[in-house]
């Protein structure tokens, strides 16, 4: 018997090879000024609500993420970061290109001293995936 290909988009209408960039609410992303400019104070910020899609298959994808981050003048608010992380729920974007995504965007927004990116990625047919990203500020 041949093998059956299946074009799993026409059933999800959803876009498996790219990424859905407008629907990424980067501008939603506030800050607040920071009161102890100087002191190396680390900021945890954990949440086990991050979900986006699979672009290969069109299922979803579930993390914990656990953003760790030394201000440097100013702190992400938590509202905007709720919404802002809530806003990949629907996009294809593989785990490893949203962890560097979720990076490169809170550091352009609040320019810290240094912040890393844990994103635990549930188990999908017995395979979990750990993404690890880091930045520090020069100088």
């Amino acid at each position: 018997m041949a093998a059956v290909e299946h074009d799993y988009g026409k059933y999800t209408g959803i876009r498996f090879d790219t990424q859905d960039e407008t629907a990424i609410m980067t501008d939603i992303l506030e800050t607040i000024p920071y009161e102890y400019v100087g002191k190396r104070t680390e900021v945890v910020i954990p949440t086990n609500e991050f979900t986006s899609v699979c672009p290969w298959s069109g299922l979803p994808d579930f993390a914990d993420i656990k953003i760790t981050f030394i201000p440097n003048q100013l702190l992400i608010e938590m509202k905007s970061l709720k919404y802002y992380l809530t806003s990949y729920r629907n996009v294809g974007i593989y785990q490893e290109h949203a962890t560097n995504r979720i990076l490169k965007e809170l550091v352009a927004v609040c320019d810290p001293l240094y912040m890393k990116i844990e994103a635990d990625w549930n188990a999908r047919g017995g395979l979990g995936t750990k993404v690890v990203v880091e930045y520090t500020k020069e100088g």
